[in-house]
This record gives C-alpha cells, structure tokens and sequence, in this order.
C-alpha cells in the first residue's frame, strides 16, 4: 500500500476517533453505541433483511397462470381449507383475527392447515407451542410453506407477503382467496415493496377487505374489486369493571411500525406531561428506550392483562395512518376515550362520537388528550363510551367469510 494511502487511512481513523470521543463524552454510552450500529448496518447492507421474500419467492401478476379444480365440492361436503401466514408474533393484532376467521370456518365444519412462511429459515414448526398458548381454540394443523401449498380445496392468503407465496407455491388446482386487512402498499414509501405490494391485488385472488377504507383503496389505487365485511370487537372480553380508577393515559407502543405513528406520539405525550405531569402515562406493546418523560411500561399483555390496564385509564393513544387500529375500539369497549390521529382513513370505519379526533401533530394530539382528561364526570364518560360499542362482536365478518370461502368452494 502507498504511504500516501496509508497516510490517509490514519487521518480518517484518527478523526473517527476524535469524533466517537466527543459523541461518547456529549450525548453518552447508548448514543455511541448506536452509531456504532448504524455504520455497522450500513457496510452490512442489513437494509436488504427488510425485504420479506426472498428472490424466487416474488410472484409476477402478468406471468400468472394459477389452476383451479376441474369442479366444485358438492355443497354439504367438508372441505379443507388452508391459510398462508408468517408465524405470528404472541399477542399480535393482525394474527388474532386471521385466527378468528379459522376458528369460524373450523365451527362450520370444515378442516384448516396453517402453512407458515419465514423467510429466515427459522423452523416454523417450533412456533407450535407459542401459537397454541396464545390462540388455544384454533385446531388447525401447521406446515412449512417452503415445503409447498397442497392438498387442499382453497386456500387464503392473509398478506401481500403471502399472496406471492400461495402464487409461486401453491400451483396445484385449488380455489384461492385473498383476506386483506389493510391496503399494504401504504406501509412503504413508493417503490418496489410499494409495487409488489400492490400486485397482489391483479393476482386473481378472490378479495376480502376487511373495512371500508380497504375496499375503497382497492378500487381506486388498485382497480380490484372486493367483498366486503365489517370490523368487530371482542366485548367479551374488553369491557367496563367496575370499582376501578381512572387516572392515567396508555399507548400502544409500536416505534418498528410506522404506521402505528410512535414518533409522533412520544412527541405528543412528552408536551402532554409537561401539561399535566400529574396525570399517569402507560404504555403496552414494545419496551422503549430512552423516553423524555416517566412512564409505566407494561410490555406484552394478554388481552384480559389489557382489559385492566385500560379499566384504570381515562385516555388512549390508538395511533394509526392507514386502516384503524383495532386498538380504537376495544378502548371504548374497556370505557376508555381514545386519541385517534384524524384522517379519511382513520374515519372509514370508525364512526364513533365518542373518539377524540386530533390534528396529527404533537401539539394537536397533545391537546386532546389534555382535553379528555380535564373532563368531568369520568365514569358517566367511561359508561356511554362503553355503551357505545357495537355487540355483535367478530361474529358478522366470520359469517361473512365463511359464506364467501363456501360460495368459492362449493359455487354460488
């Protein structure tokens, strides 16, 4: 190596030196470490791990030539239905009710198959036991995608991820669906996981939008036409308790979504303490460092966990910038006043007089919920806001879905 290359070496190490001192001694221990992790992920080109699919695995609407049975079931005859997913993470919102979905069809007495997808080669098989803990009435049996789609009378992808899987995977003749819980091409900034998430949709899978927002997109930002069912609530379980006090404010922390707006929110609650530094803050979901302002953080909970923890709080964060989260209205079931960003789609499915709608700033959300809280009569609040709450529970889009898994399976 020439000494001019060497020379120049030694100066940029020297000034890296020089500069991860002063971050060492300025901003402190985790700061530096987390630069450390940044130029690591950089030279790694970790970024490529974001991609769900690996290569082979990526479907091409316009190359797609998908077989279907030469007949239908005759009607009255048990079918087997699979469902294509990656493996759920415990508590997981999304997952809780895809398996509502194969809970219902398994009550109309057909057979259900999990085929699991992990594009890091985990062994999907050993999620059984953690999938068994957290979602006990589902009897459907599990198998590994990367071993093939097959042996089944239709099958249900429940992702964009997914989608291409039962394309590329499940190629023998069977009936495919497709159930869409959120228009995912707006999990991206556009480009190409925008543009393969959004091929899905011309794959020629049966649609099933889960809410208006979700059909609504579909037609218009993909031209694809879809059933449409209705959002529930599990009331059985969120729900008023008596004999608790409301004191605090909690949110559903998800800062690796950024759908779910956690920067915003952090900002937000940090303005609200300084406003009322009396007034509790919780969170539940992921463990968050570093936060400017004290908080209880309660990690994972079940959802009878969460039921209490929203039974003792007045206001909730229910952040989301695509389909509504779930999170909206089981807080009003459990009697708490959620803080909903306000868009067109936030409202699409949330027709609600009791949500506390808020300009998505960290001023304006900040500012509804000191509004909630400096309300009076809080359990007169907390009792209509419960009130308020469709009953019917999930028990509308299961019957919804089993009818149009049937209708594909059996005709019309």
């Amino acid at each position: 190596m020439k000494a001019s290359a060497l020379g120049n070496r030694a100066k940029r190490l020297k000034t890296g030196i020089v500069k991860g001192a002063r971050i060492l001694r300025q901003e402190g221990p985790r700061a530096f470490a987390q630069r450390l992790a940044r130029v690591a992920y950089s030279r790694l080109d970790a970024g490529s791990l974001d991609e769900p699919l690996l290569d082979g695995d990526i479907a091409d609407s316009a190359q797609l030539d998908l077989a279907l049975p030469a007949s239908h079931l005759v009607r009255g005859t048990p079918a087997r239905i699979g469902w294509v997913t990656v493996p759920p993470r415990a508590g997981s919102g999304g997952h809780t009710t895809l398996f509502r979905m194969v809970e219902a069809v398994e009550a109309a007495g057909h057979e259900c198959v999990l085929f699991l997808y992990d594009r890091y080669g985990g062994d999907v098989l050993a999620r059984e036991d953690e999938i068994r803990a957290w979602w006990p009435n589902m009897r459907a049996s599990i198998r590994d995608a990367k071993d093939g789609i097959a042996d089944v009378d239709a099958c249900v992808a429940s992702g964009w991820e997914t989608a291409h899987i039962l394309a590329r995977r499940g190629t023998s003749p069977m009936r495919r669906l497709y159930f869409i819980q959120d228009f995912e091409p707006y999990f991206y900034a556009r480009g190409s996981m925008y543009s393969l998430a959004e091929d899905t949709y011309r794959f020629g899978l049966r649609n099933i939008a889960l809410g208006e927002m979700v059909a609504r997109a579909l037609r218009i930002e993909a031209d694809a036409p879809a059933d449409v069912t209705e959002f529930g609530c599990d009331t059985s379980v969120y729900r008023l308790l008596h004999d608790r006090a409301r004191t605090g404010v909690v949110l559903y922390a998800r800062p690796d979504v950024p759908r779910r707006g956690f920067w915003l929110a952090r900002l937000a609650l940090a303005e609200f303490h300084r406003m009322h530094p009396d007034v509790d803050i919780h969170l539940y979901g992921s463990e968050v460092k570093g936060l400017p302002f004290p908080a209880t953080q309660h990690g994972r909970l079940t959802p009878t966990e969460l039921n209490e923890l929203y039974n003792r709080s007045i206001a909730g964060l229910a952040m989301s910038f695509t389909n509504i989260s779930l999170v909206a209205e089981e807080m009003l079931a459990a009697g708490v006043v959620p803080v909903v960003n306000d868009s067109v789609h936030s409202r699409a499915d949330l027709a609600n007089d009791h949500v506390a709608w808020a300009r998505p700033t960290p001023h304006g959300i900040a500012a509804a919920l000191s509004e909630v809280v400096t309300r009076q009569n809080r359990d007169e609040e907390a009792g209509a806001a419960s009130a308020s709450v469709r009953q019917f529970g999930w028990t509308k889009a299961q019957a919804d879905l089993v009818r149009i898994i049937e209708d594909e399976v059996y005709g019309s």
